[in-house]
């Protein structure tokens, strides 16, 4: 037998032991626990226009650079923005009336909940709404948030916690808040 080859064999038989302590308990249950989590099918488009309708009334139009479609083994559809998304809202004469943008959407179908995250940034006539995180309940026809901070164009800001506001945004509610908020000469509070 050559040099090589009980060199070859050498090498073999000192990383069989290395191979082997590698796979530990831990690494097998997280390869069960990711394997558990099978997702059965995932879609990608890019640059995808959404428009929301109701009695050929455009109500909404969305905007994401990448939208992913995807469906677990358990059946729930879910729709990913990993890339941001923006949603122009509209009155019924077609005038823009706000707008929601995101780093990032989660839409859960099933359930009816698209979860807005990173830098979430709401414009509404009248109001300005940051958070990095806002939750749009469509059956109660809701947007909550844990957190966020309000801004109305007379100058005020508001530090508002538990933040809700029905889809319109016509009221706001929160159960904490601090900020400031500025006066006219002569009006009592």
């Amino acid at each position: 037998m050559n040099f090589a080859g009980i060199f070859y064999r050498i090498v073999i038989i000192c990383f069989i032991p290395l191979f082997v302590s590698s796979c530990t308990d831990d690494d097998l249950q997280k390869a069960a626990t990711i394997s558990s989590k099978k997702i059965l099918t995932k879609d990608r488009s890019y640059k995808v226009d959404i428009v929301f309708s109701d009695s050929a009334v455009v109500k909404a139009k969305g905007f994401a650079p990448i939208l992913d479609q995807i469906t677990s083994s358990t059946g729930k559809s879910l729709q990913e923005m990993p890339s941001g998304v923006k949603i122009t809202f509209y009155n019924p004469l077609g005038v823009i009336t706000g707008t929601i943008t995101s780093k990032y959407a989660l839409r859960k179908e099933t359930e009816e909940v698209t979860i807005f995250k990173k830098n979430v940034v709401v414009v509404k006539e009248g109001l300005k709404f940051n958070t990095e995180e806002l939750t749009w309940d469509q059956r109660k026809k809701m947007f909550f948030s844990p957190k966020g901070l309000v801004t109305k164009p007379d100058g005020t800001v508001l530090n508002a916690i538990h933040f809700s506001a029905p889809e319109n945004f016509s009221t706001v509610d929160f159960e904490q808040g601090s900020g400031e908020t500025y006066m006219n000469s002569g009006v009592m509070p």
